[in-house]
C-alpha cells in the first residue's frame, strides 16, 4: 500500500473542537508507576578525585510522577479524568509519588503499597541544561501471583465506569501475562478503548487490542532478527497481523509517525515540534493524548494528529512534562494563523 502524508488534510478546526470534547472522559492508566527526580546546578570545575564534572546544586530538588504516573498526569491537564494502577514501595519515595499524583488531580486508589519491592525512582543530574548522569533505583523482577491478583482485582473494579485502559509497560515487573489478558479480556468483554505503549518483554501477549504505540527500538527489539532489512512499512502491517490489533500507531522519533489501520493506506505524519530541547516523557504525552481522543469519537489520523501536535510541545520542556488542553488549544491556533 502506498504511504501518504496525511498533516495537511487534517482540519485543524475539527482538532480545535475536539481538544474541547476531551473533557471528563475517563481512562485508566496500568503499568509501571515511578518518581523522576531532578537535580540541577552548575558545572565550573572537574573534582580531583577523577575526570568528572564538580556539579553545584543551585535551586531545590524536582519531584514529578514518571513511567504510567505521567501518562495519568497527562491524562488530567488534558482535562480528562484519570486512575493510575501501578505499584510503589512502602518509603518516602513512594509517598513523595502519590502526593504529586493527589497534585495532578489523578485518582490514586489503584496503587498497592508493597513491602517487599522499592519505588521506583529515576534521578536526573542537569547541569545547565545538560543532562549529567542518571541514577536508578528500581527492582524489576515480577510481582508475586499474590500481587498480581490484588492489581486486576483493582484494574477490573476502576475500568468499570472508565472510557479506555492504557497499558503502560516499562519491563518492571507489574504487567505480567496474567494481569495483562485478564485486563484486555474484561475491557474488550465491556466495549472499551484498549490503547498499549509496550515494551519487548511481553510485547506479544497485547491481542486484540484497539491501538498499539511501539516505537521503531521496541518494534524491532520484540520481532527480532526476522525483521532485518525490512522496511517500516512491512514491519507496522506485521505488527498488525500478528496481534491481531485493529491499529498501530508507530512513533519514528525525528520522522515523527506511521499509522497502519485496516482497509487503510500507510499514513505518515510528520513531527511538528518547533524546538527540541528533552526528548523526555514525549511517549508518554503521545499516548495520553492519542487514547483520550479516540474517547471523544476522533478518527485514528485525528488522535494521532492531536497527539502529534500535543508531543512538539512536550518536548519544548524539560523533563518529563505534562501538556495541558489550554496549551494545545493555543498551539492550534498558531498553526492555524500560520
Amino acid at each position: 500500500m502506498k504511504k501518504k502524508n496525511d498533516l495537511s488534510s487534517v482540519d485543524k478546526t475539527e482538532l480545535l473542537a475536539l481538544v474541547g470534547s476531551l473533557q471528563n472522559k475517563k481512562v485508566v492508566v496500568i503499568g509501571d508507576v515511578m518518581l523522576d527526580v531532578y537535580i540541577r546546578g552548575a558545572v565550573a570545575r572537574i573534582s580531583p578525585e577523577a575526570p568528572i564534572p564538580v556539579v553545584e546544586i543551585n535551586e531545590d530538588d524536582r519531584k514529578m510522577p514518571g513511567g504510567a504516573a505521567n501518562v495519568a498526569a497527562n491524562i488530567t491537564a488534558l482535562g480528562g479524568r484519570s486512575a493510575i494502577i501501578g505499584t510503589v514501595g512502602m518509603d518516602m519515595a513512594g509517598k513523595e509519588l502519590v502526593r504529586e499524583l493527589k497534585k495532578n488531580k489523578v485518582d490514586t486508589t489503584g496503587i498497592l503499597a508493597l513491602a517487599d519491592r522499592p519505588t521506583t525512582e529515576k534521578t536526573r543530574v542537569i547541569a545547565h541544561t545538560q543532562q549529567v548522569v542518571r541514577i536508578d533505583r528500581e527492582v524489576k523482577s515480577a510481582l508475586t501471583d499474590s500481587q498480581q491478583d490484588q492489581v486486576i482485582q483493582k484494574a477490573l473494579k476502576a475500568v468499570r465506569d472508565a472510557d479506555a485502559v492504557i497499558f503502560e509497560d516499562y519491563n518492571k515487573g507489574l504487567l505480567t501475562p496474567k494481569v495483562i489478558r485478564k485486563i484486555i479480556a474484561y475491557a474488550k468483554a465491556h466495549k472499551k478503548i484498549t490503547a498499549v505503549d509496550p515494551k519487548f518483554h511481553n510485547f506479544f501477549e497485547f491481542k486484540g487490542v484497539t491501538v498499539l504505540k511501539p516505537n521503531m527500538k521496541e518494534i524491532t527489539e520484540a520481532l527480532g532478527p526476522e525483521v532485518d532489512g525490512e522496511t517500516f512499512e512491512t514491519i507496522g502491517f506485521k505488527v498488525m497481523k500478528e496481534l491481531g490489533c485493529k491499529s498501530v500507531v508507530l512513533t519514528r522519533s525525528e520522522h515523527g509517525m506511521a499509522l497502519f489501520e485496516a482497509g487503510q493506506p500507510i499514513r505518515t505524519i510528520p513531527t511538528v515540534a518547533r524546538e527540541v530541547y528533552d526528548v523526555s516523557g514525549a511517549g508518554d504525552t503521545v499516548i495520553a493524548t492519542l487514547t483520550l481522543a479516540l474517547t471523544a469519537g476522533a478518527t485514528l489520523l485525528q488522535a494521532a494528529t492531536l497527539a502529534n501536535y500535543a508531543a512538539g510541545i512536550e518536548v519544548e520542556k524539560l523533563g518529563v512534562a505534562t501538556v495541558s488542553a489550554e496549551e494545545l488549544s493555543q498551539r492550534l491556533l498558531e498553526e492555524m494563523n500560520r
